[in-house]
């Protein structure tokens, strides 16, 4: 059976994405002009978004990548984040863009965004591509948002479900079906 047979609905086509990505790189540019950006992708959701997105920046930066823990296997966060893979490099006197696919309860990125701000960057700001407001549990506003999105489970462009789906050129809703017990 073909991956596309579990979507219920395709939220963002492959040229939508490729829109928001080129409107934020742009945005990103013009606003870290001037200044020793460095890019830190939580992998491995944001993968594919972070390499799409360093592309539409068109001022010097460097990336590093970070991964992290939260979710196990299940669809819900544990709430107990373990840094799996810390960076290469060190933040002090860097300016902080940490890029992620989707912030949704927000418990992951809090921790993260507390742990790097420990590392004396000049400054640091959160990219999201997707924002899940409704499932915030954790007080926290992203610097920069691609587009909103519904309390629904999706998959593709790097998100998953159960390290499936993440190859899909677009973001949809995943059937209840397939990851209902």
């Amino acid at each position: 059976m073909a991956m596309k047979d579990d979507i219920a609905e395709v939220l963002f086509t492959e040229q939508r994405l490729a829109e928001i990505v080129k409107e934020m790189g742009e945005r990103i540019s013009r606003d870290y002009t001037g200044k020793n950006l460095v890019m830190i992708s939580v992998l491995k959701g944001s993968l594919i978004f972070m390499a799409d997105l360093m592309r539409a920046v068109t001022i010097p930066c460097s990336i590093d990548f970070l991964s992290v823990s939260s979710y196990g296997s299940g669809t819900t966060t544990t709430g107990e984040v373990r840094i799996l893979k810390d960076l290469d490099t060190s933040l002090e006197g860097k300016d902080v863009l940490v890029v992620e696919d989707i912030l949704d309860s927000g418990v992951t990125l809090s921790f993260l965004l507390k742990n790097l701000s420990a590392r004396h960057p000049n400054s640091i700001r959160l990219c999201t591509l997707l924002d899940k407001p409704e499932r915030r549990r954790v007080d926290i506003r992203p610097d920069y948002v691609g587009a909103q999105v519904p309390d629904r489970f999706i998959v593709g462009y790097g998100l998953d479900y159960a390290e499936k789906y993440r190859n899909l050129p677009y973001i949809g809703v995943l059937k209840p079906e397939v990851y209902a017990g």
